[in-house]
């Protein structure tokens, strides 16, 4: 049983982006490792720009030019 876990910033992914993330991601796992499309989980988790942090800063900051 496949199951990825995505984590991306919550600024504005379509429910239409997500579908086809979940679709070309089942493919690969599909196509590449043989796997069952109705075996495969895949979880996407929209993390708020304020509880992402790299480079010693928030990504809220960082896209905001607060460095």
């Amino acid at each position: 049983m496949p199951y990825i876990n995505l984590k991306i910033t919550k600024d504005g992914v379509t429910r239409e982006q997500k579908q086809q993330i979940v679709a070309e991601f089942t493919q690969t796992l599909v196509r590449v490792l043989g796997k069952k499309p109705e075996h495969t989980h895949i979880v996407i988790d929209e993390v708020d720009t304020d509880n992402w942090g790299f480079a010693g800063m928030l990504t809220t900051d960082y896209r905001t030019g607060k460095r």
